[in-house]
């Protein structure tokens, strides 16, 4: 008898939010599915932000996942639509979310990635995997780096709304960046993946304040670093990106527009109890 999909693997999450407001971040979790969100910040308070969206939309894919055998482009998209269309979202003026899933059966582990929540994959033969999607980054760049030298005390919400409205000019349309938000087209957009479930002994979604640590600050200094401080303990991989974060506390080595971004990290362990994992060829 094959084993069913809940046995096929250990999932375990961690969380911590920026210090002054709550989290955006969501993570979603079915017995053979991870789903993991990062609102966009806005400016302006509004009942319906990316923290809103990231709830909303993760609970209405879950269902979708739940209760269909959808390709995952397509769960997202009907997610999209369904949301959209119950709250009156217009395409470029709705708040906006990064959207990574991870599900998988006896033979194979999907993936997708919508927006900068990359996920990671550890194999038995000490490889890493990558999926990700830095377009946005690619937008917006002189007003990005503009916002950043600023620092974090000078309140330039001014600033913040210009980075904003370029942003959304860019927002689900080719030559720019797809996201979630009130296009469903923007699913089938997103960046796929897909492995061999029995090659794989862990994966990592993640919103980018966590990637954060190795991606910029280098702690821990590569993927399969953090692949195996994870697996002991999502908690501890948070707190060393968070902790590093705190030994620069105006932004001078790191320019960035927060000193700490929300943290939302979940382990998909295939392999049993965590196993010593150190070359990074990623």
């Amino acid at each position: 008898m094959s084993p069913s999909r809940a046995q096929l693997a250990t999932v375990r999450t961690a969380q911590r939010r920026g210090p002054d407001r709550p989290s955006e971040d969501r993570i979603l979790t079915l017995p053979d599915a991870v789903v993991v969100l990062d609102g966009a910040s806005e400016p302006d308070p509004s009942e319906h932000d990316g923290g809103w969206l990231a709830d909303t939309l993760g609970h209405q894919l879950i269902e979708q996942l739940a209760s269909a055998s959808d390709d995952l482009a397509e769960a997202l998209a009907e997610s999209i639509a369904i949301v959209a269309a119950r709250y009156g979202l217009r395409p470029g003026s709705s708040p906006s979310t990064t959207v990574s899933i991870v599900r998988w059966d006896e033979d194979a582990v999907d993936v997708l990635v919508l927006g900068d929540s990359p996920v990671i994959a550890a194999t038995y033969a000490e490889d890493v995997f990558q999926v990700r999607d830095d377009r946005l980054r690619q937008v917006a760049t002189a007003q990005r780096t503009a916002n950043a030298s600023v620092g974090f005390g000078a309140g330039d919400r001014d600033g913040w709304r210009r980075l904003v409205a370029q942003e959304r000019a860019y927002r689900n349309r080719d030559g720019g960046y797809w996201i979630a938000e009130a296009v469903p087209d923007a699913a089938h957009h997103a960046e796929r993946a897909r492995w061999r479930r029995d090659e794989l002994a862990a994966v990592l979604a993640m919103t980018d304040g966590v990637s954060a640590g190795v991606d910029r600050y280098r702690a821990p200094q590569d993927w399969m670093t953090a692949v195996t401080i994870a697996r002991d303990d999502p908690r501890r991989l948070i707190d060393l990106v968070h902790d590093t974060e705190k030994d620069d506390p105006d932004g001078v080595r790191w320019p960035r527009s927060k000193r700490h971004d929300d943290k939302a990290l979940a382990v998909i362990d295939f392999a049993g109890p965590p196993v010593s994992l150190r070359r990074s060829t990623s």
